[in-house]
């Protein structure tokens, strides 16, 4: 069973019809116990990183988040919490990976990133199985992902960034894979492989 966790900053209509299609039995819930009970956890997000936080931390989901040893797969705003803040109202994250989300630089380019984007720069790890630079994903957002020993994909615009994230059990995208189609599945059916133990992550 999987568990989508329900907080004032998810696009859970769209994450659950991906689980259904994939006929992936899951619960939308802001429960710990149910949490607790779950083989793996989905964390999206979509909007502002500081009202998410305080709704994390109004459960307590926060605490519960950085403690966990369950597979954990951050969508957008919910990989972007991993990381230690962000500029976005200079909110704090949770501190899981090492990093400050940045802006984009709205000088250069139209801010924020909207649209479909491929991967560049992929390590070998169990999410990204399968997956090449010729694949598109499909991305919205205004905040970026510095690169660190965590990175395993990048993705250019403006600069490079993180676009999969990957330390210990904490997996993220900063793409919306269930808006992505075929290759959105792909990579979700990853991530529901190594939840369910057909393999090991290599990370």
């Amino acid at each position: 069973m999987i568990a989508i966790i329900n907080y004032e900053a998810g696009n859970l209509a769209s994450v659950s019809n991906a689980f259904k299609r994939l006929d992936e039995p899951h619960i939308i819930t802001d429960k710990k116990k149910e949490l607790d009970e779950a083989d793996g956890i989905i964390f999206p997000g979509v909007g502002h990183a500081q009202p998410a936080m305080k709704s994390l931390q109004k459960n307590g989901l926060d605490k519960w988040l950085k403690n966990t040893q369950k597979p954990v797969l951050g969508i957008c705003l919910g990989m972007q919490l991993f990381y230690d803040s962000s500029e976005e109202g200079g909110s704090e994250g949770l501190g899981i990976i090492p990093g400050d989300l940045k802006k984009f630089d709205a000088s250069q380019a139209k801010v924020p990133h909207m649209g479909w984007n491929t991967f560049s720069n992929i390590q070998n790890h169990s999410l990204v199985d399968s997956l090449t630079t010729e694949y598109y994903f499909y991305y919205v957002h205004s905040f970026y992902a510095p690169l660190n020993e965590y990175t395993v994909a990048t993705c250019n615009y403006i600069q490079d960034f993180t676009s999969v994230v990957c330390k210990d059990n904490y997996w993220g995208v900063q793409f919306h894979p269930e808006k992505s189609g075929k290759v959105g599945s792909l990579l979700l059916q990853n991530f529901l492989h190594h939840v369910h133990g057909n393999y090991h992550s290599s990370n």
